[in-house]
């Protein structure tokens, strides 16, 4: 276990907490990675959650975007209150999103996370190309980091809402119909991250409409 102490907290949405952390001398991961985590409390050690980072490997600290369930009695909910100087516990590195190439990104919710630090190290780069992005949240409060992904991906960003409920806004969800609809060319890659149900959904649908299943990168 690896104690990482907290040097910034903030939230970016009403409930979704960016958190910062220092970095260990040598620490490196790749866009896309996760780690293992707990609160580094006594009752919370044992309690390991998975959060992505979203920073890039030449910062000088660790970046996290986490949501916070307040109405659990859980590890986020915790996190929620952390404070600067607090710390959290880092048990591992994993992950199997890994950038592979141009292709469509879905992401549902905080499934945008793996693929921030994946847009962010191309861009800096200068090879943000060929790359789309579908992007379901329920209101257009909910969306995380959405001037940034704007501003890298520019009109190749498309949100889509659930539950908007506001004038110019069309409340539908990605299903067949919309990805027939947004999608030009299905022989491409496509990456989908979000919720287990919408993941499952998605990668189902896509396979149905000809995708190779070995260019679903889940």
């Amino acid at each position: 276990m690896l104690p990482l102490k907290i040097i910034g907290t903030q939230f970016i949405t009403h409930n979704v907490k960016q958190v910062t952390l220092e970095k260990p001398p040598g620490f490196i991961y790749r866009p896309g990675q996760s780690g293992h985590f707990s609160v580094n409390e006594e009752g919370w050690v044992d309690k390991i959650r998975p959060f992505t980072f979203t920073s890039l490997n030449d910062w000088p600290y660790l970046e996290l975007i986490i949501k916070i369930y307040k109405e659990r009695e859980g590890v986020t909910n915790r996190i929620g209150k952390l404070h600067i100087g607090e710390e959290l516990l880092l048990h591992d590195v994993f992950g199997s999103i890994e950038y592979k190439g141009p292709g469509i990104f879905i992401a549902g919710g905080t499934g945008i996370t793996p693929f921030i630090a994946i847009f962010r190290a191309l861009y800096y780069s200068q090879n943000l190309r060929n790359i789309g992005l579908i992007y379901s949240n329920r209101t257009i409060d909910d969306i995380i980091l959405g001037q940034e992904l704007f501003k890298m991906l520019g009109p190749a960003y498309v949100n889509v809402f659930t539950r908007q409920g506001v004038i110019g806004f069309k409340e539908r969800k990605i299903d067949r119909n919309l990805l027939i609809e947004l999608i030009v060319n299905f022989e491409t890659r496509f990456y989908v991250c979000g919720p287990k149900n919408f993941t499952e959904e998605i990668s189902s649908i896509l396979i149905d409409l000809g995708v190779n299943p070995q260019a679903l990168i889940i």
